[in-house]
């Protein structure tokens, strides 16, 4: 039982959201859009054919997966819906991209690079490529995690097919300036990919404007359903399949479609694309005063940059403590689930590489905490939620030996 009742009138209860619950890890996950789930239910109730058979049902299912492709497309404004390739998820997506087009164009050249805070599924898939003789370049960022373009410039040559940088950091949401990465890139090597999974419904993203090539996107981090991603492939760039078999997906993703979790990324992606304005102008009033406010407890210091950050998005760290301990605090006394960092790398101990790059020491970059917002949340809680922080940071630290 939560022990902070919302002030009377103060706090509004929303789908995907159990009363006295305040969930505020949206960046590891997300409840799937009532209206996705109706949608989907509904065309799945005509039709369960393979997208691959010939017969009407088979071709029904085609439909609706094309469907879908031209949702997502529209979604980045990519060329036409031929340049979304459907995958598994955001870190199937990033292997590809990475592997595939690395592989592809070896002959011009065995260097990639990326930045220093990429995910862990991009970073793991390029010292994947070492093993194949493959070179790779760390791109630093500074003390807010943005990009050191001089650096940039300094490692890509003309032997780098490609270069990966996130569109935003999912750890201290921090936007990098790719319009004007890409042009570097462009300049001194070959291929941009771009991993858009935390930015992706939350802030515009324009492929052709933006020089973009290769661009991962993800279901569940637009309220769709979990099994599903997308791979945007500008035309003309070149890639090899890292999954043999039946050929799907132009060739480049073999393995029959997982038709509900696509379709409720199609129409994910256009209810985010049509409310996307109005949702982060929401969000970023609340993420606003919960930064004004959490920075009041004492050594209480945001990490990421302080403007150009996701709308949703409020990370700190804490003197003294250990983000493990304020995540089950949070959790078991206030019902309040925050992250202490990316959920795909919760299962190690070690600081966040991304903290670290961004210059903390490892005593420092262990007291993060992350606050992701979704629909579900509402400027009455903020009371509730920065009052359980100072409450939370108070305990741990009387009992800290640090």
């Amino acid at each position: 039982m939560n022990d902070l009742a919302p002030d009377a009138g103060a706090a509004m209860w929303f789908w995907g959201q159990s009363m006295g619950k305040i969930y505020l890890d949206h960046a590891s996950s997300m409840p799937v859009d009532p209206r996705v789930l109706d949608f989907v239910t509904s065309n799945l109730k005509s039709g369960f054919g393979n997208p691959s058979s010939l017969h009407s049902m088979g071709l029904e299912a085609k439909r609706v997966i094309e469907d879908a492709r031209e949702k997502v497309a529209r979604l980045i404004n990519a060329e036409n819906e031929d340049c979304i390739i459907f995958t598994s998820g955001a870190t199937e997506s990033n292997n590809l991209a990475i592997k595939g087009t690395a592989l592809r164009n070896m002959g011009k050249g065995k260097k990639v690079a990326a930045s220093a805070i990429e995910h862990i599924s991009v970073l793991n898939s390029m010292k994947e490529l070492l093993k194949s003789g493959f070179e790779l370049g760390i791109i630093p960022v500074d003390s807010t995690g943005v990009v050191d373009i001089e650096i940039l410039n300094d490692v890509l040559t003309e032997d780098t097919p490609l270069t990966s940088i996130m569109y935003a950091n999912n750890e201290i949401g921090t936007i990098e300036p790719i319009r004007e990465l890409s042009g570097i890139v462009h300049e001194k090597g070959l291929y941009l990919h771009v991993d858009a999974t935390a930015a992706a419904g939350r802030i515009p993203i324009d492929v052709q404007k933006d020089g973009i090539d290769l661009l991962t996107l993800s279901s569940n981090d637009m309220y769709g359903p979990q099994g599903a991603g997308a791979l945007y492939i500008k035309p003309g760039v070149k890639l090899q399949p890292i999954l043999l078999g039946g050929g799907q997906e132009r060739g480049l993703r073999s393995g029959t479609e997982n038709l509900f979790a696509i379709l409720g990324m199609g129409e994910a992606a256009k209810i985010m694309k049509s409310e996307m304005k109005q949702e982060s102008e929401r969000l970023k009033e609340i993420r606003d005063k919960l930064i004004e406010e959490i920075l009041k407890v004492e050594e209480a210091y945001l990490t990421g940059h302080p403007s150009q950050r996701l709308p949703h998005h409020a990370s700190f760290r804490f003197s003294r403590i250990e983000g493990e301990s304020i995540l089950l605090n949070m959790d078991m006394k206030y019902n309040i689930q925050v992250s202490t960092g990316s959920a795909c790398s919760s299962k190690t101990l070690e600081p966040s590489h991304v903290l670290l790059a961004i210059g903390l020491k490892h005593e420092e970059a262990h007291g993060s905490m992350v606050l992701t917002l979704g629909r579900s949340n509402n400027i009455g809680e903020i009371p509730l939620v920065t009052r359980a922080v100072k409450e939370t940071v108070e305990r741990l630290r009387g009992i800290s030996p640090l």
